[in-house]
C-alpha cells in the first residue's frame, strides 16, 4: 500500500475551513465545567448567525473591545476589571480556557465581560457587526511554527481584512507574539491591508503598552528567551483609503 507524503491528505474535505486551532481540549476541571452550568446565562454568548447588538448584549451604550483567544482568560478579567467603562467580548475556542474565565468574571463581579465559546473567524463573519469595535486585540495566537502548517495561522490576509471591517474608523488592532517570523509575518500582511496604518509608521513595533497585562503564554516566551513583539495599528477614516 503506497503510503500518504507528509502533510499530504488526499481524503481530507475540502469543503471545510483549515482552521487556526485544534480542539485539544486537555481536562476540563469540575469547577471549569461546573461555572458553564451556574455562570454562562449571566456571561456567555451563543454561538450561532444572529448579529450581536453590543446595547442589548450589555444593556448599554460604551466603548467596545474584542478580545480573540483569550487563553485562560486572566489577563482580559484583568483589563475589564481596570476600565469598567469599557465593554469587553472574549472569544476563545477551548472550554477549559472559557470556564476558567467564567469563573474568574465572576470572584470580580464583572458586568462588563461578555465571552464566546466559538470559532472566531465563524463569529467574525456571521454574528458580530461592522465598524463597532474600537480595539481588536489578539495576544499571543498559535504560531504554528512549522511551515507546512502556516496556513492554520490566524493572522492571515482574509482574516485581517475581515478585522478591519470590524473596527470603527480609527479603531485599533493590536496583536502580539513572542515568536519572530510570525511577527514579521503579521506586519508584513497588516502593512499590506489597505484600511489599516502602523501607529509607528514604517515597518515598526510598538512599545509594549504598560496597561496590557502579562499573559501566561507571554511568560512563557520571556522565560525561553524570546522577544516579545507588539504591532498597533489604527484604521483609516472613511474616505482615507
Amino acid at each position: 500500500m503506497t503510503s500518504i507524503p507528509d502533510g499530504l491528505n488526499f481524503n481530507r474535505d475540502l469543503s471545510r475551513p483549515i482552521r487556526s486551532f485544534v480542539r485539544r481540549e486537555g481536562r476540563i476541571t469540575s469547577a471549569q465545567q461546573r461555572a458553564f452550568t451556574e455562570y454562562w446565562e449571566r456571561f456567555g454568548v451563543e454561538a450561532d448567525t444572529r448579529l450581536l447588538d453590543p446595547e442589548r448584549l450589555f444593556g448599554r451604550s460604551a466603548p467596545w473591545v474584542l478580545e480573540i483567544g483569550f487563553g485562560n482568560g486572566e489577563s482580559l478579567a484583568a483589563m475589564a476589571a481596570a476600565h469598567p467603562g469599557v465593554n469587553y467580548l472574549g472569544i476563545e475556542a477551548h472550554r477549559p480556557g472559557v470556564g476558567h474565565l467564567l469563573l474568574r468574571a465572576t470572584e470580580l463581579q464583572l458586568t462588563n465581560l461578555r465571552v464566546m465559546c466559538a470559532d472566531a473567524a465563524e463569529a467574525l463573519k456571521k454574528q458580530l457587526p461592522d465598524e463597532c469595535f474600537e480595539r481588536i486585540q489578539i495576544f499571543f495566537p498559535d504560531p504554528w511554527p512549522k511551515a507546512r502548517h502556516h496556513k492554520r495561522r490566524f493572522i492571515q490576509s482574509g482574516n485581517v481584512a475581515l478585522l478591519a471591517r470590524k473596527l470603527k474608523p480609527f479603531g485599533q488592532l493590536h496583536l502580539a507574539t513572542d515568536w519572530e517570523d510570525y511577527a514579521l509575518s503579521m506586519l508584513d500582511i497588516l502593512n499590506a491591508t489597505p484600511e489599516l496604518a502602523n501607529t509607528v509608521g514604517g515597518n515598526g513595533f510598538t512599545p509594549r503598552p504598560s496597561w496590557r497585562p502579562m499573559t501566561r503564554f507571554e511568560q512563557r516566551g520571556l522565560r525561553l528567551g524570546h522577544a516579545i513583539r507588539d504591532l498597533l495599528f489604527v484604521r483609516a477614516a472613511p474616505g482615507g483609503y
